[in-house]
């Protein structure tokens, strides 16, 4: 008995003394991003002027976004007019969000820049941080505004069957605050 005692207390104090293994890091080969903050897909879609869910307090909530509007123009019965004034404010949104998504991703890299170089301070620190911040409050406002404006061009009708078609459904939340618009 004691015997297995001894062979028991080794094969314990061998596993205690392996070094322990580590998962990776959910950030590895994040390192070798040219924007280590932000994804491809996200860097693609801030020069392409897409929300990537910053607009999601008003889509979720009876708001239509430009771009999901034009998408289904023709199931929701647009108009050539409410087509022509959608254009539009998706046209004035790319041109506002996409400079925005520019200077963010600037931002990010100057960030980056400064950790990677070791000259960050406490004062850059705040500094950039505060920039980055106000570009991103910025550019959800962007977004924002134009799901806003959006509402402005279409009917009760529309705005209840666009809200049916992005699969959200009729009831709960997704009503909206204007009244009577066309």
């Amino acid at each position: 008995m004691l015997r297995i005692h001894i062979v028991i207390a080794a094969i314990l104090a061998t596993v205690a003394s392996a070094p322990a293994q580590h998962a990776p890091s959910p950030y590895a080969g994040w390192e070798r991003r040219p924007v280590k903050t932000l994804s491809d897909e996200q860097v693609a879609d801030l020069r392409a002027g897409r929300g990537m869910g910053l607009a999601l307090p008003a889509e979720l909530n009876g708001y239509p976004g430009p771009v999901h509007v034009l998408e289904l123009a023709d199931k929701l019965g647009l108009s050539a007019e409410q087509r022509a004034r959608v254009r539009e404010l998706h046209a004035a949104m790319k041109a506002e969000t996409v400079p925005l998504g520019e200077r963010l991703i600037a931002q990010e890299t100057e960030l980056d820049r400064q950790f990677a170089t070791k000259v960050v301070t406490p004062a850059s620190l705040q500094a950039a941080t505060a920039a980055i911040g106000e570009a991103q409050g910025a550019l959800r406002l962007a977004h924002l505004r134009h799901h806003l404006s959006t509402l402005e061009v279409l009917t009760p009708e529309q705005v209840r069957r666009y809200s049916e078609l992005r699969g959200y459904g009729t009831s709960g939340g997704h009503g909206h605050g204007a009244q009577g618009h066309h």
